[in-house]
Parts: structure tokens; sequence; C-alpha cells
């Protein structure tokens, strides 16, 4: 949006000081009319934030790198979900329905202006369990260490460490699960000052839009791509046996077993299964990206990445496909109070 600005010229009056009398022979109508002061131009400028010229067409590079979960989502392993969310107090989650402006201006709607912006909000989250051990990723939602991740890579773990983008490590515990959503929520012990990340507003998102995965895919922490959203609503099922996915991983079958399309992959998904609506998306998503972040391009969270599409018979041999999904993070901030109170498995 323009503003226009007038500004007022200054003038002098020709006629001020005259001493000539209303009966002068030489100007018999005196006074004179008043004289009105020339028009000026009006400057239109541009206003906050807009261009000082067209911009130029941007032509579309490989995609960036952004680390989202696969379909093939390892069993605890999975893909970086992040959020910046804003805060009204240390551990109060502040959302948006509307997008905030996480990214400076001056790095606006580029994938290293978003990297730097919610980077310092994603985690890699190592956990332990009767399985053997598994990469994840994770969310800060607030400053005291709350993180989201995906139920399924701290599902059945008897020890999670997490570590942040500064280099530190912490360890965590599980406060709530929901299997029916692949949801979880872990908090960090001693922990503060850190970086939450701003949860946006899934609704408003449309096929076409640019995002940013972010997450430690095969433990390659802080792993940043970037695509688009290739579809809305999707149906995802995935296992809620936290033993399901345990026996896929000790038979190396590959990780967290899911389906979509009527396919099945990463092994059975069993017979207790649940099933929500997903965002699709082309950025590179490989297991270890479960519970990563997708991105909008001015640095809301607005999906946490939990499956990626292989053709692969296992983990091992998976591979990005162009083929991710996220849960909506509308859906995230729904559950939240849930997740607090200790979740539901129900």
């Amino acid at each position: 949006m323009t503003e226009s600005f007038r500004r007022d010229g200054e003038y002098e009056n020709p006629y001020q000081g005259a001493q000539q009398h209303a009966s002068s022979p030489v100007n018999p109508e005196w006074p004179p009319p008043p004289v009105q002061p020339p028009a000026q131009p009006t400057a239109v400028l541009p206003g906050p934030g807009a261009p000082a010229h067209a911009p130029k067409k941007r032509t579309r590079g490989p995609l960036a790198l952004l680390a989202a979960v696969a379909i093939v989502a390892a069993a605890i392993g999975g893909g970086t979900a992040y959020g910046i969310q804003e805060l009204t107090g240390n551990d109060t989650v502040a959302s948006s329905s509307t997008s905030t402006n996480v990214v400076p201006s001056s790095a606006k709607g580029t994938v290293s202006g978003v990297a730097k912006a919610v980077s310092p909000s994603i985690v890699e989250i190592n956990a332990t369990s009767n399985a053997g051990e598994s990469t994840g990723s994770g969310v800060i939602i607030t400053g005291d260490g709350e993180i989201i991740t995906n139920n399924h890579v701290v599902s059945g773990a008897s020890t999670i460490k997490v570590s942040t983008s500064d280099g530190k490590t912490y360890t965590a515990k599980v406060v709530g699960t929901d299997a029916k959503k692949d949801l979880a929520l872990i908090k960090l012990e001693n922990a503060s000052g850190l970086t939450p990340a701003t949860l946006g507003n899934s609704d408003g998102v449309q096929v076409g839009d640019e995002v940013v995965a972010i997450g430690s895919p095969e433990g390659l922490t802080g792993t940043v791509t970037s695509g688009i959203v290739s579809a809305l609503n999707r149906d995802v099922t995935v296992s809620t046996d936290e033993d399901q996915g345990q026996q896929q991983q000790q038979q190396g079958g590959g990780g967290w077993p899911f389906e979509f399309g009527g396919q099945q992959f990463n092994g059975d998904t069993g017979s207790s299964t649940t099933t929500y609506k997903a965002l699709q998306t082309d950025a590179s998503l490989n297991p270890g990206n479960s519970g990563g972040a997708l991105i909008d391009m001015n640095g809301n969270i607005i999906g946490i990445n939990s499956a990626m599409y292989s053709s692969a018979a296992s983990s091992a041999d998976a591979g990005n496909q162009g083929l991710g999904f996220a849960i909506p993070i509308n859906t995230v901030k729904s559950d939240l109070a849930t997740l607090r109170a200790g979740g539901s498995d129900s």
C-alpha cells in the first residue's frame, strides 16, 4: 500500500507591503484579489516494504534444502518440525491466525532468510528404545524447552537426548502423546532462553505456495530443503501400535509403517491405525526429518513433517521422490492442550 504525501509550498504575496490608496487612479480596483499559490506536485512514495522498482521475475532453481519427514519415516526417526512461535511468557505458546513476518524484510521471501530465522528453533532428537537407537527432529515452542515432534519419533523410547542448533545437548521427557494424530510433546530438563518458533495458520496455505523444510535426515543436523505445497488434505494412515514400528526396525525392514493411496510402506501398518489429513510437499524429506518443520516464506511453521513416500522396500534404500507429507500446524495447535495434559492414545 502506498501513501501520498503533499508538501505545501511557501510563496510571497507580491502585494504585501504595498502602500497604494484604494482611490489611486493607477489601480482603481484596490486591494487586488488574493493571489493563489501555485499548485504543487503530489509525490507518491512507496510504502514500507514496497520495492523501489519492479521486481525481476525470479526463475525457479533446484529445490533448496529443508529436510522433511519421509512417508517412509523411520520408526522413531522422523522429520524435524518447527515453527517460530511468539510467546507471551516463558512457557506460553502464542500463535497467530495470520502470517507473521519472522524473516527480516531484507531477506524476505528467500530460503536463506527463512533458514537463518527458524533454524535456532529446530532440534535433533535421538531416542533409545528396545529396538535400538534412531534420530528424528522437533520444533521448540517455548523458551523453557517444550518441543513438538511426531509420536513415532519418541514412541516407546526409554531415553531421549535433544541437541539444539548451538550444539548444546539436553535430556528430555515425554509430556504427552497422541497416537491418533501422530503427535508428541516432550520437555527438556533444565532449559531456558531457547528460541521458540512461530506457529502459523495452515488454513491459509494454498497449493503452489513456496515452503522450506528443516530437520535432521539421516542424522545430518540442520538440513534445509525447499519446494512448494503440492496438495492439501491428503489422507495418510500410520500405525498407532508402537510395537509394530519396533518390530520393523528389529527386522531391518524400514521405519515406521504408513499407508498412502491404498499402498503400504515400511511394512505392515497392522490392525491398529489412524488416518490424518496432511499437507503434501515436494520439498525433499528423508528418514530423520520426522517431527521437523514445514515453514512458509515468512518464517511461520505451517506443518510438522511426518512421512515420505518411497518405492524402496526398506528405509536403507529409501530416497526422496518429491512426495512428502506434513501434519497441518492448526492440528497441532488444537491438540496442544491435550498433549500438555498427558495426551491421548485412544
